[in-house]
């Protein structure tokens, strides 16, 4: 009797851990289709001139803290470093972008000052950032509502050529941007926003 018990335990021993095994493996794919989730839009890179007038117009100070949402190269997040002497943030969820961004990060020794995390931006908590720059699809941005609208008051918002539908700008500046001198359209908002209508 005392064998047969023995027997059961173990048996019952052997079926939890495989449970248990399983449970762990499915979790671990779900994350591994999560941090895999196709990027929304393609890379395009920001002008250079048009990314130091995008950290002009946000009015950085060294106190701030910037975030990128959809770093791409790490550009923005690296001149705000080296310019205003901040503290950056810049996401992307490709990690092909991401590995960019931080060998440009090493490249221009602001490892001190910015990092680079691969994360999907829908999910991220905004509320520290100081300043949050953009160059997404507007209907993007309008996604973003939501967690912008969680942003301290006086919190920076900067968009390269797209607005954000519903919301007031504060500043809308038009650059001329590289050699063929193209015309590019940088929106600017300040935290609380002002929704159309209100």
């Amino acid at each position: 009797m005392h064998r047969m018990f023995m027997m059961i335990v173990t048996i019952l021993g052997l079926m939890t851990a495989a449970l248990s095994t399983n449970q762990d493996r499915v979790a671990h794919a779900g994350t591994a289709v999560q941090e895999l989730r196709k990027p929304d839009v393609i890379f395009v890179p920001t002008p250079p001139d048009v990314v130091d007038k995008m950290l002009e117009l946000a009015a950085i100070k060294p106190t701030d803290l910037v975030y990128d949402l959809g770093c791409g190269d790490g550009r923005i997040v690296v001149a705000a470093a080296k310019k205003y002497g901040c503290k950056a943030v810049g996401f992307d969820i490709d990690p092909k972008r991401v590995q960019e961004s931080r060998d440009n990060v090493r490249q221009n020794n602001v490892q001190h000052l910015v990092t680079i995390q691969q994360k999907d931006i829908f999910t991220l908590d905004l509320s520290e950032a100081d300043v949050i720059t953009l160059y997404l699809l507007p209907k993007l941005n309008v996604k973003l509502i939501p967690q912008l609208d969680k942003l301290k008051p006086g919190s920076r918002i900067v968009s390269h050529s797209f607005d954000i539908k519903g919301v007031k700008p504060e500043q809308i500046v038009r650059v001329k941007s590289g050699k063929d001198g193209s015309t590019r359209t940088i929106y600017q908002w300040t935290t609380p926003l002002v929704k159309e209508g209100s």
